[in-house]
């Protein structure tokens, strides 16, 4: 039995869940064309990533289950542009992280959430990473702060090259559990 169709998300023009409305449970790259503008979202269930360009680039923000009335407070520049649905995975998570681009440099492999590579592995920076089970957020400092990125099974060579280009390094990973679901009935 598939639950895809229990994830909803609803993108508002304005702050506070005002103006014009659009619901998707789907990855979005273009929000602007159903809103002018996208200011606000409330998660009904599921996981989601938004990105304030188009085509799941710029910065980007995980949300889950809950109202965000202003996405200024949350840091974001301007309007959410693009989201993407994050499927729920049951099983095991499996990452390698590598020091440096095409994979190169010391490499260590993480089945669980590391809240500073630093610390355990003693590596300064993640430059890329290969994703083999579950999806992971990939955050700038350690302890699962600043900038984040999403990634999803398969290769990523060079993270510096992705879509949120201001971020240089990072230092921090967690696993997008089933936890973001467990709210729903």
């Amino acid at each position: 039995m598939s639950f895809r169709w229990l994830l909803q998300i609803i993108f508002y023009e304005d702050r506070n869940f005002q103006g014009r409305s659009y619901e998707t449970s789907s990855d979005c790259p273009e929000l602007t064309s159903y809103l002018s503008r996208c200011n606000s979202c409330r998660v009904e269930s599921g996981c989601f990533m938004v990105y304030d360009r188009s085509n799941f680039q710029g910065n980007q923000y995980f949300v889950r289950r809950g109202e965000y009335g202003d996405y200024q407070r949350m840091g974001m520049s301007d309007s959410v542009r693009s989201c993407r649905m994050i499927p729920m995975h049951k099983g095991q998570f499996r990452m390698q992280v590598y020091e440096r681009e095409n994979f190169g440099g010391q490499m260590h492999e993480m089945m669980d959430d590391c809240d500073s590579i630093q610390e355990r592995y003693r590596m300064s920076d993640c430059q890329s990473c290969n994703v083999m089970e579950g999806h992971w957020l990939m955050y700038e400092q350690p302890h699962f702060r600043g900038r984040q990125m999403y990634v999803r099974p398969g290769e990523y060579r060079n993270l510096r090259e992705m879509g949120n280009s201001s971020v240089n390094r990072y230092t921090s990973m967690r696993r997008v559990l089933d936890s973001c679901e467990s709210q729903h009935h």
